[in-house]
């Protein structure tokens, strides 16, 4: 279990976020949504230490070390233009090797099968700076799949992907969480996208938590526009629902 314990941050004297508690179970996929600002990306870098922050992360009550209990997919990685694809991948297994220490049969092992879920077989020597953006998204997510982290921090994780691609990254992400017991924490954007994979939704407004459960007790009409600040109508679908925004008129 991840927790989040009085979590703060401040930024130039001001708190923009909390204090926040929080806990996902293992195994679960827990979607943090709200409106831009409202602290969903700075809370998932509290977690892996990034930002400065008053009170504490946990895994399973105990400190989180870094990188071999928490992968992480920031929104805006470095992608070094020259190195290649498996290289930036292997920089996924880093935690696990030792001082100077060459990568062994099983860190190649895991940087095969990274890019093989992904479906990037054939990028292994690609340069980074001739991929795509859907592309380099994948790349990221390969990478973080290499560290092989109980739990998986996902920045908007489809922000660079079309509709098919990001059903794809995301349905790798939900088969790995179901066979190997990977907990998934994903910032959203994509509201239906969230409500179809997270079994639990929480909002974000202001920093703080303004609402926590399933999609169908968090998406509400009321809810939204309240805290989006626009219109927004809530579709019925058999797989959840489908978030649609009001365009305002003149006239």
């Amino acid at each position: 279990m991840i927790s989040w314990h009085e979590v703060g941050v401040s930024f130039g004297g001001q708190k923009v976020v909390g204090p926040v508690n929080l806990s996902v179970r293992d195994g679960e996929w827990l979607g943090l949504i709200g409106p831009n600002g409202a602290g969903k990306t700075t809370l998932i870098r509290a977690a892996v230490g990034v930002v400065e922050h008053d009170g504490s992360v946990t895994i399973d009550s105990r400190e989180v070390r870094n990188g071999t209990d928490i992968a992480w997919m920031p929104q805006r990685p470095h992608l070094p233009d020259e190195m290649g694809v498996a290289d930036y991948v292997m920089l996924g297994r880093t935690p696990h090797l030792g001082y100077l220490a060459a990568e062994g049969k099983h860190d190649v092992e895991s940087v095969r099968l990274a890019l093989e879920k992904l479906k990037l077989e054939g990028f292994g020597r690609r340069p980074l700076g001739t991929l795509s953006g859907g592309e380099a998204q994948r790349v990221v997510l390969a990478r973080a799949l290499a560290q092989e982290a109980p739990v998986l921090l996902l920045d908007e994780p489809t922000a660079s992907l079309d509709v098919h691609h990001a059903v794809e990254v995301l349905d790798v992400v939900d088969e790995l969480r179901h066979n190997e017991g990977l907990t998934v924490v994903m910032a959203a954007h994509d509201l239906t996208l969230a409500s179809r994979y997270c079994e639990r939704l929480v909002m974000l407004s202001g920093g703080r938590v303004v609402a926590d459960g399933g999609p169908g007790q968090v998406l509400t009409e009321a809810t939204l526009t309240a805290h989006y600040g626009a219109g927004i109508r809530i579709i019925e679908d058999d797989d959840g629902p489908v978030i649609v925004p009001v365009r305002k008129r003149n006239g």
